[in-house]
């Protein structure tokens, strides 16, 4: 894996050509709060729901710097639109440790995709499987879902006891495959960005799921993908999206500059000394945090390659270079909305909504500015905590 390789990938091109149609369609995602279906099944057609699957299930097994150009490629076009697409390959990672049966009914359809999103939920062993009760919020992508999930699930008995023990004897959480059809929708995304993820609520009570629908602890897949874990995979995938909208907010302020020309100034934006100088800082910064991230991704990616395990520098690293991405990106796209001036309020143009967007990026639980601590404690030779890594 290279960056070379990775940005001419089949993937990467098709997502490029795609970028028409999911622009065309920007309006009605952000207006009906999820993305239509014609452009759901152009995107499962060119195969970026199952760029993270196993090819043994139909899918690509991209690597994760092919996963992070294709979401970039898609965000320029719809943030929404690769937010779901992240979401959805963060997720696809359970493909590679669901028991065959339920892999192949889960992931092997040619026509799934997938969400699921965070909340309390309680698996009680019965005969054959467990009975899943629970809530789950921000579920980005469950209107076009076929295939529901839910991680961190507490598994008991039917005494409620933890069935499921770690070397220290703490309780082990589980992770359940069941199709969306299943559980029960509430309608209640009604936030200020991010409006086309459609992020909704679900609910299931006393939810039969079969033993093979149970993620198992270790892969029946040998590929470095899958010694990521899924935050690992998320963070790359969400940075990403940010890269993508920066990208495009600075480019689209760039080609404004060429012939707007503000009140009281005698030529077009351009030409002013100071939009200048904030253009090339936006683009130094823009530049540096898709380097960092994509170097990272590369470097990390051929460590789990030679060794089959993922270091405690490499997950530093990595989640340094992420949540760098999120914050440099919100940095971009505030500096075009402002240059822009009065125009970026205009819903016709290419700011608004852009920006609305980032900032619901960076209140995701990846962007979280106390992520850096860890990599603080790391770099001052303290014993960082691992829980984001």
């Amino acid at each position: 894996m290279n960056a070379e390789a990775a940005a001419t990938h089949p993937l990467v091109l098709a997502a490029r050509a795609l970028r028409p149609q999911i622009e065309a369609a920007a309006d009605e995602i952000e207006r009906e709060r999820r993305i239509p279906e014609p452009l759901v099944r152009a995107l499962i057609d060119a195969g970026l729901y199952k760029m993270l699957i196993p090819r043994s299930l139909g899918g690509s097994e991209a690597d994760l710097l092919t996963f992070s150009h294709v979401l970039e490629q898609v965000a320029q076009a719809d943030a929404s639109t690769a937010w779901c697409l992240s979401q959805n390959g963060g997720i696809s990672r359970v493909s590679a440790f669901l028991p065959r049966e339920g892999a192949e009914e889960a992931f092997g359809a040619p026509d799934m995709a997938l969400a699921w999103g965070n909340g309390p939920s309680t698996a009680v062993k019965v005969e054959g499987g467990y009975r899943l009760t629970g809530k789950w919020v921000f579920t980005s992508g469950i209107h076009h879902a076929t295939w529901l999930g839910c991680q961190l699930t507490n598994v008991v008995d039917a005494e409620g006891q933890p069935l499921r023990l770690d070397d220290n004897g703490n309780p082990k959480t589980g992770i359940f495959m069941f199709p969306a059809t299943e559980a029960e929708i509430s309608d209640v995304w009604q936030v200020s960005g991010l409006k086309g993820t459609g992020s909704d609520t679900f609910t299931v009570t006393d939810l039969f799921v079969p033993e093979s629908r149970c993620a198992l602890d270790e892969p029946l897949e040998s590929n470095p993908l899958y010694v990521f874990g899924t935050t690992n995979i998320f963070s790359c995938g969400f940075a990403s999206v940010s890269l993508g909208m920066a990208r495009a907010s600075l480019d689209a302020f760039v080609d404004m500059a060429i012939t707007k020309t503000p009140r009281g100034l005698s030529g077009p934006l351009r030409e002013q000394q100071t939009v200048q100088v904030h253009v090339a800082q936006a683009e130094a910064t823009l530049r540096s945090a898709r380097a960092f991230l994509h170097q990272t991704i590369e470097e990390v990616w051929r460590g789990v390659s030679e060794t089959g395990q993922f270091s405690v520098q490499g997950r530093i690293f990595l989640r340094l270079a992420t949540t760098y991405a999120f914050h440099c990106a919100c940095e971009v796209v505030d500096k075009a909305y402002y240059l822009a001036g009065s125009t970026a309020i205009l819903n016709s143009a290419p700011f608004e909504r852009r920006l609305r967007d980032m900032h619901a990026a960076t209140q995701h639980i990846q962007a979280r500015e106390d992520h850096f601590e860890p990599v603080g404690q790391f770099l001052l030779g303290l014993e960082p905590s691992l829980v984001w890594l």
